[in-house]
């Protein structure tokens, strides 16, 4: 997602910073700015809306020189992506300079706070919250300062903070990654290593909780109480094309491990202070809507069935799934009173594209599920819920479906809430259970290496089934279609007691099946239909919880996944799959980001 440089050193500022910006424009985003410390009273600072190639258009005219410089490419979130949101963010005084990545989960509260103390606030983002706060709290100690001033802040960041009185640059992370590099009386900071490549190959990866306190000759680090820590100093070996995918070998897994960090940003400063509900600042009166269809294609249909089963249960609302190819072409019958829900990445894809112009057509309420700002669906939509996943480059998607499953997540408690069909408790134990999930998909991920071996095992397969039940039937839906769409590999999915109505018929010895079983209201039932499937000398690969003791004895393989309320296991049990696929792909020697025939967006029917 977005972009962060920063430098101290002898040379021009302006040119390192806006040489490492050009080297993440792979990230994507939609502004882009830079400042700078000189010899002067206050920093100066030039920012605009759109490509790096207007902000280097406006640099020749307005030239920064300086040797301390920080800048920013940003894929906006709070505020929409014009010169005033762009960062850096300055401090009424001018001295004072922030860059941000992530989201502050509390700013509004803080903006209120802040303005009641006679802060005046310019932009709409979150990131200036963070500029009047830590003016707030700067007595002559920057480092003192960014220190107090995040123990009031929650969310997601990686943050560096610049002042016309201090030759240093300050760093913080809490989540959002953040490197520092190491040069020859000379320092630099960014977001990721490819920025850094042309002037260091020694870094420090900072860890969450760590600050650093950057000066030209030496780079202290402490967490954010002052405490000294140490880290290890890492040497680069990456080309560029790997510097690019942060050292992983295919940009699928990156966006794989990307994840906990999306799930951050999705959810970030969408959960209300009372820890019942979510503010998801739509324009819908829930309460007028008595239907709710889903419509979508590919891996967005998946994420949609999963919402399905959220907003019925959630909302005890009647909800449908479509097929958004096959939408309009079946005469559809919608009215006022119907929200047609359609889900796209790109906001592009033109078969949702032609769906939500059907639902409109009949004078539904439209809400679209997006990742991309200014796209076609964002402008003929009612109303968007960004995922904020940031720029997806492998074709086979990942994190943009993980994000998908937290939007119709915080989308199903929004609407039981203003229904009055959510208990507090049941939305408490919900929203807690969310707020857990970045973590639990780092610990799903631990289990690659296992994964790796499954994959290796099976690799030369040409026929997987993939059972799930319940919420977690879309779950196996989507586990096979990553399997084909990156192996080659024919693979299926079915509900799982769907298995002796017919499909039962093709196993034997040589037939892999993947049995989501972690826990659920129907477990029994699962493990019933997993020994009707091993009595006909299936192989049996089940995703289940650390705690279940039995699962071993009805399978050949276990693939640990962490336990979580059963309305939020997709998003955990869905890393592990997505592995599966991947590890699978990599064995086989196939072009895992760009498998044959498909295209990271479908535009034409």
């Amino acid at each position: 997602m977005c972009g962060i440089v920063g430098y101290i050193g002898h040379r021009e500022a302006a040119d390192v910073v806006v040489d490492g910006l050009t080297r993440l424009e792979y990230r994507g985003y939609d502004s882009a700015g830079i400042v700078t410390a000189d010899s002067q009273a206050q920093l100066e600072v030039v920012k605009r809306a759109g490509k790096l190639s207007i902000l280097k258009e406006a640099l020749k005219t307005n030239p920064l020189k300086g040797n301390i410089g920080i800048g920013h490419t940003r894929w906006a979130t709070h505020g929409k992506p014009n010169d005033v949101n762009s960062h850096p963010h300055l401090s009424e005084d001018s001295k004072l300079a922030v860059i941000h990545n992530g989201i502050i989960e509390n700013y509004m509260p803080l903006k209120a706070k802040l303005i009641s103390n006679g802060h005046d606030f310019v932009s709409d983002t979150d990131t200036e919250v963070i500029v009047h706060l830590i003016e707030e709290h700067y007595q002559g100690d920057l480092v003192e300062a960014v220190q107090n001033a995040l123990k009031e802040v929650t969310g997601a960041y990686a943050l560096v903070v610049s002042h016309i009185d201090h030759e240093v640059i300050v760093a913080a992370r809490a989540t959002s990654p953040m490197v520092i590099g190491i040069g020859e009386n000379e320092n630099f900071v960014a977001s990721d290593v490819p920025a850094l490549l042309p002037y260091t190959r020694k870094v420090i990866f900072l860890h969450d909780g760590d600050m650093a306190l950057i000066k030209k000759a030496s780079i202290e680090l402490s967490d954010f109480d002052g405490n000294i820590v140490e880290r290890e100093i890492s040497t680069i070996d990456w080309d560029a094309e790997a510097a690019e995918k942060s050292g992983y070998e295919h940009y699928m897994l990156k966006e794989i491990y990307e994840q906990p960090t999306v799930l951050q940003n999705t959810f970030g400063g969408r959960f209300a202070a009372n820890g019942m509900d979510v503010e998801l600042d739509l324009g819908l009166d829930p309460n007028s809507i008595n239907r709710v269809v889903i419509t979508a294609a590919g891996t967005a249909y998946y994420s949609g069935a999963v919402g399905e089963y959220l907003i019925e249960q959630v909302a005890k609302i009647p909800t449908e799934i479509e097929l958004a190819s096959e939408f309009r072409y079946r005469k559809p019958i919608l009215d006022e009173n119907t929200l047609c829900i359609v889900v796209s990445q790109s906001g592009e894809t033109i078969d949702t594209l032609e769906a939500l112009r059907e639902a409109k057509r009949q004078g539904a309420k439209t809400l679209a599920i997006l990742n991309v700002k200014g796209s076609s669906i964002s402008r003929e939509v009612d109303d968007s819920l960004y995922i904020h996943a940031g720029p997806e480059i492998g074709v086979a998607s990942t994190k943009a479906y993980m994000a998908m499953l937290a939007a119709f997540e915080l989308i199903a408690i929004w609407l039981g809430r203003a229904r009055a069909e959510l208990s507090d408790s049941v939305a408490s134990e919900l929203i807690q259970a969310l707020r857990s999930t970045p973590g639990l998909v780092e610990h799903a991920l631990e289990e690659r290496e296992h994964i790796a071996q499954i994959a290796e095992q099976f690799k030369d397969k040409r026929d997987y089934l993939f059972l799930g039940r319940g919420i977690n039937f879309p779950t196996a839906l989507e586990g096979a279609l990553k399997l084909k769409e990156i192996s080659y590999i024919h693979a299926e999915a079915y509900a799982t007691g769907e298995m002796k109505h017919g499909p039962i018929a093709l196993i034997d010895e040589n037939m892999p099946i993947v049995a989501i079983a972690t826990a659920s209201e129907l477990y029994e039932k699962t493990i019933s239909n997993i020994q009707e499937v091993k009595a006909r000398d299936g192989i049996i690969i089940s995703l289940a919880n650390p705690d279940d003791e039995q699962i071993a004895i009805h399978s050949d393989h276990v693939i640990r996944v962490p336990k979580v309320h059963e309305l939020i296991s997709p998003m955990i049990n869905v890393a592990s799959l997505q592995l599966l696929a991947y590890e699978t792909a990599h064995r086989l020697e196939l072009d895992v980001d760009q498998p044959r025939n498909l295209a990271k967006s479908v535009t034409v029917e």
